[in-house]
């Protein structure tokens, strides 16, 4: 097996000072707060638009033009995406989000977000939730899921009615700050509010939110169980529950939290179930309260098709002079860096700034506020590399991400598939490094063959084209 050779090539990775960039490590509470809050409710339709789209009134379903298609599309974030996409996106029915049947105001939203065409899983799932059907659906990470159940969800609301009409559960604080970013940006002309309610936040905040209408609750389980036993979050009228990242949401530290949830809600709710991984703890949910559920299974293969992976065989001793080896020889647009503790995570962050390298770092134990501003500040390409806990592991998705490294090789083929799955996001190119040492052997020969995936030494050049575009930013 092959080490690392020594970088030849001028580092392409972002360096700062030192000292500057420890300070921005070991002091996150600095980093700058994000600029909306995340219970904000939703803006009214943008007066920018073009002036010959019809005015919306919450009950149009129709189509939207071509020009003005390519208008809002022209206005996401990303604009029209021209970099290659693999068939884990582009293996489709060819249908479009209008043949739906999607109110105007949606479909607005859906281009304004930079969405073209839907995905397969996105093409399976929502005209099935539409009609109300519970779903178990399984698909690949960063194939496009949250828009696949959010889409049908939206569409179902009415802004008429001021109570909780989809209560959408997510097993980390990071993943409900973006879904329910999503959820507003999808809706941003459809007069709805969405809230997001997580632990390690103040409960009179909570408390205060709920006086104002929800439409779409975005939580997790222990935080919504809590404000519906104490009669404060009233989901009586809520007919849509999702459940994403279900498998994890159902393992033993949640599966109390989210099956006393089901009591809350109408006995005749939809329940909406996404992830890429079901184990057997999903099979007897879906036995107990999911019977008649339409199964949705796309996962042909476990691991993204555009993501490529290699191994490093290295002592422990040389692992900090290996990664300072690929930040050299690599592009990296951003990266992150995967450990197996808390300590690592930290001692590994400081190791990074003192090579000159911008660094953040985030893990399950830092105080809330910090982690925000940290996922806030590395999601807006504040920092080039992001040291991290498998706190980050769910459902994140930050699609300048093209490298992730395994520092540490985690314990298992099920965290292992979820880490690498932070780079090639829907369908784009993606690579994964693994550092292994002698003692991870027998555990990478575990992770190939229970993913049914080959994992390659190493090659002294690794070739651009395999994970970067070069309509990657530089």
């Amino acid at each position: 097996m092959q080490q690392i050779p020594q970088p030849t090539m001028t580092s392409l990775a972002q360096r700062q000072a030192p000292q500057a960039v420890a300070a921005q490590v070991q002091q996150p509470q600095q980093i700058p707060p994000p600029a909306q809050a995340t219970t904000a409710p939703i803006p009214a339709q943008d007066p920018s638009l073009p002036s010959a789209a019809p005015s919306l009134s919450g009950q149009d379903h129709g189509m939207i033009d071509d020009e003005l298609k390519k208008e809002l599309i022209s206005r996401s974030a990303i604009g029209q995406d021209h970099r290659p996409k693999t068939e884990d996106v582009t293996s489709t029915k060819n249908h479009n989000f209008e043949d739906y049947a999607l109110k105007r105001e949606l479909l607005m939203g859906i281009f304004e977000k930079g969405f073209e065409k839907p995905s397969p899983i996105q093409e399976e799932s929502i005209p099935l939730a539409l009609t109300g059907e519970s779903i178990l659906a399984r698909a690949k990470n960063g194939t496009g899921k949250t828009a696949a159940f959010l889409i049908p969800a939206l569409e179902k609301l009415d802004p008429a009615k001021p109570y909780i009409q989809a209560l959408v559960l997510v097993p980390t604080r990071e993943l409900a700050l973006q879904t329910s970013q999503i959820a507003k940006e999808l809706g941003a002309h459809l007069n709805i509010e969405v809230m997001v309610t997580t632990g390690g936040t103040t409960l009179r905040d909570d408390i205060l939110r709920f006086r104002q209408p929800v439409h779409i609750l975005v939580a997790t389980p222990g935080r919504v169980l809590d404000l519906a036993s104490k009669g404060v979050c009233n989901l009586t009228h809520c007919q849509t529950l999702i459940m994403d990242e279900a498998d994890k949401l159902l393992a033993p530290e949640f599966q109390d939290a989210g099956v006393e949830v089901l009591r809350f809600l109408p006995p005749n709710r939809q329940i909406l179930l996404f992830s890429a991984t079901f184990p057997i703890t999903v099979k007897s949910f879906k036995d107990q309260f999911m019977c008649t559920a339409h199964e949705i299974n796309l996962m042909d293969e476990l691991t993204l098709k555009g993501v490529t992976q290699y191994y490093a065989f290295v002592e422990e001793r040389q692992k900090v002079q290996c990664l300072n080896s690929l930040f050299r020889k690599l592009q990296v647009n951003q990266s992150m860096i995967f450990c197996n503790s808390v300590n690592r995570v930290v001692l590994l962050a400081k190791k990074i700034t003192e090579l000159g390298y911008s660094c953040f770092y985030i893990h399950a134990k830092m105080p809330q506020v910090n982690r925000n501003r940290v996922f806030h500040d590395f999601r807006n390409q504040g920092c080039r590399n992001l040291v991290c806990s498998d706190l980050f592991t769910r459902g994140i998705d930050i699609p300048t991400v093209n490298v992730v490294i395994n520092f540490d090789l985690p314990h298992n083929s099920e965290t292992y598939l979820h880490r690498i799955g932070r780079s090639g996001r829907f369908g784009h190119l993606g690579l994964a490094i693994n550092l292994i040492t002698y003692e991870d052997r027998h555990n990478l020969y575990r992770i190939e063959r229970d993913l049914g995936t080959e994992i390659k030494p190493i090659p002294a050049d690794i070739p651009l084209e395999l994970y970067a575009s070069q309509t990657t930013p530089q």
